[in-house]
């Protein structure tokens, strides 16, 4: 099995141009399963590559988890056997891979960083000027925030799918799935001022045309988003954030004021609750009621929403 390991660092050396790092890591962890292979009895000089089952590698990991390795480091390893293994499979040295039935570890998913309010405020005025691009970026971060929109729904949005005077958004989710949302003043206003710094042809743009023009006026993109939103999210105290930490912002900070679950379910998108409840557990009442009275950005308001713990007077 030891020839067999080098011939893949070789591999990963020559053909794959795998990092030093890379390399180091695969070669460790494949000669730790050599070793486990060789305390169940098996002798080292023995172990044929093509005589290691699914079970084996199973028992491996298993032997692992029981000593408290991480979740990560037992995907890796993992990652390593199995990357071994289709190398092997390619150069006819086995017939299977006997890691290609051994499902990965569920590594956790670590959520985004909530912004606090004051540095959502204060992000949303960081553009600064009257120029089309810097009002495209204030529109566009106001947007994010104001509707919790993913990046692919908040490009894919059309001059056609905003409605200024209801207050209401239509947005392309997962699937094609379209839903109509709350969009606060705030947002549609910095869209008006937007819009009218393009001149009055954009006034008089198609339905379809979309609402977010790059600088050579087609589409913006979801990479071009993530550039806006960094640049100006890095002068922050805390450091850049992607776009989709204002998504989870925005959610947060509806519950925070007191927004219920289902209707956060329904204005993000989520086709289950339980996606939806790793913000928070509430439950409650309409949509564009709660909208805005509990989103920083929304209309302003002499009232707020009563908290779950809060009695009316």
């Amino acid at each position: 099995m030891e020839d067999a390991i080098r011939a893949f660092m070789s591999f990963l050396d020559v053909e794959r141009n795998a990092s030093a790092e890379t390399i180091r890591n695969y070669r460790s962890d494949l000669r730790q399963l050599t070793s486990f292979l060789a305390g169940t009895g098996h002798a080292s000089r023995l172990i044929q590559v093509d005589h290691v089952t699914a079970e084996d590698i199973r028992a491996y990991l298993h032997q692992l988890d029981r000593k408290g390795e991480k979740a990560s480091s037992l995907a890796r390893k993992l990652a390593a056997v199995r990357s071994f293994y289709r190398f092997l499979l390619r150069e006819g040295s086995v017939q299977k891979n006997p890691a290609d039935d051994i499902r990965s570890p569920k590594l956790p998913k670590p959520l985004p960083r909530v912004l606090a309010k004051d540095d959502a405020g204060a992000l949303m005025e960081f553009p600064e000027g009257r120029s089309s691009l810097s009002l495209r970026d204030r529109a566009l971060l106001e947007t994010l925030y104001s509707t919790g929109a993913r990046v692919s729904e908040a490009v894919g949005i059309n001059v056609g799918d905003l409605d200024e005077g209801e207050g209401l958004v239509r947005l392309r989710g997962k699937g094609r799935k379209e839903r109509v949302i709350p969009i606060g003043d705030v947002a549609t206003r910095a869209i008006r001022a937007y819009r009218q710094s393009l001149g009055s042809e954009s006034l008089e743009r198609h339905p379809a045309a979309p609402l977010f023009l790059n600088h050579r006026g087609g589409r913006l993109t979801t990479r071009s988003v993530a550039r806006i939103v960094s640049r100006y999210s890095s002068r922050l105290a805390g450091g850049a954030v992607s776009p989709h930490a204002l998504r989870h912002s925005y959610a947060t900070h509806l519950l925070d004021e007191g927004a219920d679950l289902r209707s956060i379910q329904e204005m993000l998108g989520h086709a289950s609750l339980s996606t939806t409840q790793k913000y928070t557990h509430l439950a409650g009442d309409r949509l564009a009621a709660v909208y805005d009275h509990a989103h920083p950005r929304a209309r302003s308001v002499t009232t707020a929403l009563p908290r779950k713990d809060q009695k009316p007077s």
